[in-house]
C-alpha cells in the first residue's frame, strides 16, 4: 500500500510586504519624531540655560564676597572692564599707639625722631585677630599717592604695608616698619585701626577665550596686572576657573546699548561715589553658547565697596 503525505505550504514575508512595513514604520517614526522633537529640544535648552544661570550666579557671589573683604581703596578695574584687582583681608584690629597709656607694650611707631628700640613691633589692643607670619599689616589705606598699599614698591614715602615676621600673643613683629619712612606727614589711623591683608586677587574676564578666571597668591604690584599670559598672573600660585562661555558685553552697567554709549568688553565697571567714602562695582556676566538655542543669559549685579580705612 502506498502512503501519501500532504505537502505543507511555505510561510513567510514577501519582499513587497517587507517594503510596505518599512515605509509605514518610517512614516510613523517621522510623525513621532516631529511631535517629540520640540519638547525634547526645549527640555535640553532649559537645562542648558539653568546651568548657565547657576554658573553665573556662583561666579558673581564669589566676586561679591571678595569685594566685601577688600582692603579699603584697593579695588581697581581696567578701562576695558576685563581685569578686576583687590587686596584681600582676613581680619583687623586696633594697634597700641603713642596716645595710649605708656607701659602697655610696644606701640606702632610713626615718628622717625627717636623711635623706640622695638620700632618693628606693636601691640594689638584687645583680642588678637587672626594674624600669621607672611601676612601684611595695612594702616589707613587711602590710595592714589596717599597711604597706598600698592605703592610700596615704587614710593616708600606713601607705603603703608608691612609684612609680618612673627606673632607672639598680642605682640606682632614686622619684618620692617615702612610707616617711619612716610613723608612729608605721617599717616596713622585716626581710630588706630589696621587690616590684615593676605593676598592680591585678580579676576580676568576674557570674552575671546570665553572664560572668567580668579588669580591669587602673587606678589603685590604697583601697577595693576593687565596681561593674563604674563607674570605675575601667569605664574600665580592659585588659579581657579569660575565660568566658561563668557561673551562680549553689549550693555554697560546701566543697560545702555553699546551703540549709544561705549560699554566695556569685559565684565566689570567701577565708580567712586561722590561725597561718601564708597565705590560701586558693576558686574555684568553675559554667557551663551554659539550655534545653540539657549540664547544669551545676562546677569548684572552691583556691589557696594566700603572705602573707609
Amino acid at each position: 500500500m502506498t502512503t501519501y503525505f500532504p505537502r505543507c505550504r511555505a510561510r513567510g514575508f514577501t519582499l513587497v510586504e517587507m517594503i510596505i512595513v518599512i515605509v509605514i514604520t518610517g512614516i510613523i517614526g517621522g510623525m513621532v519624531a516631529m511631535f517629540i522633537r520640540l519638547p525634547v529640544q526645549g527640555y535640553v535648552d532649559a537645562n542648558a540655560r539653568a546651568d548657565l544661570a547657576d554658573m553665573a550666579d556662583t561666579a558673581v557671589r564669589r566676586i561679591a564676597r571678595d569685594v566685601r573683604l577688600a582692603l579699603p581703596n584697593s579695588v581697581r578695574v581696567s578701562t576695558d572692564g576685563k581685569y578686576l584687582e583687590l587686596l584681600l583681608t582676613k581680619s583687623g584690629g586696633r594697634y597700641l599707639s603713642e596716645d595710649d597709656a605708656p607701659g602697655l607694650g610696644p606701640v606702632l611707631a610713626f615718628n622717625p625722631v627717636g623711635p623706640a628700640a622695638d620700632a618693628n613691633q606693636f601691640t594689638v589692643v584687645g583680642n588678637a585677630p587672626a594674624i600669621t607670619a607672611g601676612d601684611y599689616i595695612a594702616v589707613y589705606n587711602m590710595g592714589e599717592n596717599l597711604p597706598d598699599a600698592y605703592g610700596c614698591a615704587v614710593n616708600a614715602s606713601v607705603c603703608n604695608l608691612a609684612q609680618v615676621a612673627s606673632v607672639s600673643a598680642t605682640v606682632v613683629t614686622l619684618k620692617s616698619n615702612p610707616f617711619l619712612a612716610q613723608s612729608p606727614q605721617k599717616f596713622p589711623s585716626p581710630s588706630h585701626r589696621f587690616q590684615v591683608v593676605t593676598t592680591p586677587v585678580s579676576y580676568v574676564c576674557d570674552p575671546q577665550a570665553g572664560t572668567l578666571t580668579r588669580y591669587s597668591g602673587y606678589t603685590i604690584q604697583a601697577a595693576q596686572p593687565l596681561d593674563a599670559a604674563a607674570a605675575p598672573l601667569a605664574t600665580a600660585p592659585v588659579r581657579a576657573l569660575l565660568a566658561q562661555k563668557i561673551l562680549k558685553n553689549t550693555l554697560d552697567r546701566t543697560g545702555v546699548p553699546a551703540g549709544e554709549k561705549t560699554a566695556p568688553e569685559g565684565c566689570f565697571t567701577y565708580a567712586l561715589l561722590k561725597n561718601v567714602p564708597r565705590g560701586l562695582l558693576g558686574i555684568v556676566l553675559s554667557l551663551g553658547a554659539e550655534n545653540s538655542n539657549t540664547g544669551t543669559l545676562r546677569l548684572a549685579q552691583q556691589v557696594q565697596v566700603t572705602n573707609t580705612p
